[in-house]
């Protein structure tokens, strides 16, 4: 499903992977800069389609950008003229939809019997939201045993046993995924039915089928079964990659972004073919079904800082539901949740 960053030379004369450097963050490298906060290389952003902007004017003067229309029965839906299957909803959630996504990403999705990327070493990290937020760290009791203590605690019990300890805050920072639903085996790359797993919340599960309805085949439902839940921090990337382990691609994955905007590429069937560049904010929703799923997509940049970040609002609405702590994590952070029907 995702591909290594280490690419060959050849790689990186595809179209594709031009596009993934063109956006990519880059830091200026004069040493005039070395002893202060270091700032990005300016990218040329003026081929990146804002369907923001795109709505805003569509609804005030019915026109629409070379290659771009809507869809048949919904006009705030948009699609791309040479990528059929593929479908964005902006501003989809609204801001009340987007902090409840956002807690439930940080609080329930990974809690076990989910599975994370830390599981690989730590085995089930349980309360990790919490721990960060009450200043724990995570300690190895024995070889495949680890336990939160609390600060004081954690640092008397390394001292007495040289056992080793990271700390919750930076377990939570490093957090790049959370399985929700049938539980995806990355070693195996595949949907395991006999691993224990926690069922997509019912109403994500409804909200997942109503904006999935426009591309699902006339008279089915979609039946939400399997979701990936991604976190990315500042200089992350998702490389170009397709979602090819569902059974049927001509249902819809929902994917729904949180958080800090992001650039994100679609391109054809061929890493050769150029992409598409468009700006994925907090509270779009984008479909890819049928013919778009067997295009690569990946997101080579995410905005964290204030002025592109585009998340004020949000911050603000994180902040007034007594947030604050979720509030300073997705101001630096973007979480994106993909839904899926498995069979």
């Amino acid at each position: 499903m995702y591909e290594s960053a280490n690419v060959s030379d050849d790689a990186d004369r595809t179209a594709f992977r031009r596009a993934e450097k063109q956006y990519k963050l880059y830091y200026e490298q004069d040493s005039k800069f070395s002893r202060k906060k270091k700032l990005p290389k300016p990218v040329d952003l003026s081929s990146v389609l804002d369907f923001n902007s795109i709505s805003q004017d569509f609804n005030q003067t019915g026109v629409l950008p070379d290659g771009i229309r809507v869809a048949e029965s919904d006009s705030q839906v948009f699609c791309i003229d040479n990528r059929p299957g593929f479908y964005f909803i902006p501003n989809a959630l609204s801001l009340e939809e987007q902090c409840k996504w956002i807690k439930e990403s940080l609080t329930s999705f990974p809690q076990p019997p989910n599975r994370t990327n830390h599981n690989a070493i730590y085995g089930p990290v349980a309360d990790l939201f919490g721990s960060a937020k009450a200043n724990k760290v995570l300690v190895q009791e024995d070889t495949n045993r680890w336990k939160f203590y609390d600060g004081e605690d954690a640092i008397a019990k390394v001292k007495q046993t040289g056992c080793k300890s990271v700390s919750a805050s930076v377990l939570l920072r490093k957090l790049r995924w959370s399985t929700l639903g049938l539980q995806f085996d990355w070693s195996k790359r595949n949907y395991d039915v006999s691993l224990p797993h926690n069922n997509i919340p019912d109403a994500l599960c409804q909200l997942a089928k109503t904006h999935a309805a426009i591309a699902m085949p006339a008279g089915e439902e979609f039946r939400p079964e399997g979701a990936i839940v991604n976190y990315f921090g500042l200089g992350d990337t998702l490389g170009g990659h397709l979602d090819d382990m569902e059974a049927d691609w001509s249902k819809p994955i929902v994917s729904m972004s949180l958080g800090c905007k992001a650039i994100f590429l679609l391109g054809g069937k061929s890493k050769e073919d150029p992409p598409h560049a468009m700006y994925l904010r907090s509270g779009d929703v984008v479909l890819m079904a049928g013919e778009a799923r067997e295009c690569f997509h990946g997101v080579p940049r995410i905005f964290i800082d204030e002025e592109n970040a585009d998340i004020g609002a949000l911050e603000s609405e994180l902040s007034h539901e007594g947030g604050q702590f979720f509030a300073e994590y997705i101001k630096t952070s973007r979480i994106n949740i993909n839904i899926r029907q498995v069979f």
